[in-house]
């Protein structure tokens, strides 16, 4: 009888054993996501005239992506906003305002200069430089 518990006690704790092997295994194989790669992500606008219209940034498997007219090329990570564009043998460094929000993207690649502001951030400066209906403010405040 002592034995038999023995026997069960050791093939409990291999199945333990086994469990923990195979999580931490598969913990390894799956590298994490990046979350800070989240706010780089997004649709970057171009001035009229630029060799391309807009990029947009997004995330594969682990690693940002830009995308573009010209192509698709993997960002690889220089600096704290400093990316290299692989395909394209140059930078992009991503701006920020003062609040630390990515507000647009600055890229220098095969000879070519170009600052491209962060969609949402222009939907912001929109709205905050919305005009007057018919020279009246949008909103009023009347203190009591």
């Amino acid at each position: 009888m002592y034995t038999k518990i023995c026997h069960m006690k050791k093939w409990f704790l291999l199945c333990c054993l086994s469990v923990c092997l195979i999580s931490v295994a598969q913990a390894q194989q799956t590298p994490p996501k990046d979350s800070t790669l989240k706010q780089f992500v997004g649709k970057y606008v171009f001035p009229d005239g630029s060799v391309v219209a807009e990029v947009t940034v997004a995330i594969e498997d682990t690693t940002l992506t830009m995308s573009s007219s010209a192509g698709t090329t993997l960002l690889e990570k220089k600096g704290e906003d400093l990316y290299i564009i692989v395909q394209y043998q140059g930078t992009a460094k991503f701006n920020r305002d003062a609040n630390k929000k990515v507000i647009g993207v600055s890229i220098d690649a095969m000879g070519y200069q170009l600052e491209g502001t962060k969609t949402d951030a222009i939907a912001l400066m929109n709205k905050l430089k919305a005009p007057a209906i018919d020279n009246k403010p949008l909103l009023l405040v009347r203190a009591r």
